[in-house]
């Protein structure tokens, strides 16, 4: 892992100005001694949320190479270089949360890639990573299916820690793999599959589209080639990359949508 020597010629006061022009934060980082965030509605985000799947995530990352989407000012790619991952790659769409990253992972010392590329764009890398992390995306996205198919079929080498905001019920079903035209009853059930829209607005953010129950979100992931290996965290899943074993390839469809 190579790891660039901290920029000691910057005060606390010269990092607490930059983190003030950079605008407002939504990763509550500590920048030697600077929080980037300290009022966060949902606390010292996200690592309130980290502690709580760190366990399930590799402790050694050395020759590993992770790619995180929608890496946002770069929290989760600062944890995984501080694992030892060799090459880091971060990846959003808001030019302000990258500047926000590589001004984080200099301040830190971290040589981490950060791109502006959205996850509909993946196939540009054309690499795979040992790690792909897609962490509170999913219900950003308009097509947060397609996301998963393009993940699968392009950057996810081996796994994929997955986290979406869940809404309905958390509970787990078995369910049939076929329905009679007729069936009507097992709909009604709270715990089955369901993607829930949001025309306008949820939480006061017109980009919070889809919110899928916990069953939902396992069988999107399923659907699209993805085993689950743990569920570590009420909203995180660890996957591995599987093979496409349902009744129809979605990479035709995926090939009709991207070409």
């Amino acid at each position: 892992m190579k790891v660039l020597e901290k920029d000691e010629r910057l005060t606390e006061d010269e990092i607490r100005r930059r983190v003030a022009e950079l605008g407002q934060w939504f990763h509550n980082l500590d920048l030697r001694g600077v929080q980037t965030a300290p009022s966060h509605f949902l606390g010292d985000y996200p690592q309130v949320k980290w502690q709580r799947f760190a366990h399930a995530v590799p402790d050694d990352l050395s020759g590993k190479s992770v790619l995180d989407v929608g890496c946002n000012a770069g929290f989760y790619s600062i944890q995984m270089k501080t694992r030892g991952a060799e090459r880091v790659v971060g990846i959003d769409t808001d030019e302000k949360y990258l500047d926000q990253a590589r001004f984080a992972a200099k301040v830190n010392g971290m040589e981490i890639e950060f791109r502006n590329l959205s996850v509909y764009r993946v196939a540009e890398l054309k690499e795979q990573f040992d790690l792909v992390l897609f962490m509170g995306v999913l219900y950003h996205l308009r097509h947060p299916l397609l996301a998963l198919d393009l993940l699968h079929e392009h950057v996810v080498g081996d796994l994929l820690v997955a986290q979406s905001m869940l809404r309905g019920s958390r509970q787990r079903i078995d369910l049939s793999p076929d329905f009679d035209f007729w069936e009507e009853d097992v709909f009604e059930g709270e715990s089955f599959p369901r993607l829930y829209f949001v025309e306008e607005r949820y939480a006061n953010d017109p980009t919070n589209w889809w919110i899928p129950n916990q069953s939902c979100f396992e069988a999107m992931l399923r659907s699209a080639g993805f085993a689950i290996l743990d569920h570590p965290e009420c909203e995180v899943f660890v996957c591995r990359r599987a093979s496409l074993t349902g009744p129809v390839d979605p990479r035709e469809e995926l090939r009709e949508i991207t070409r």
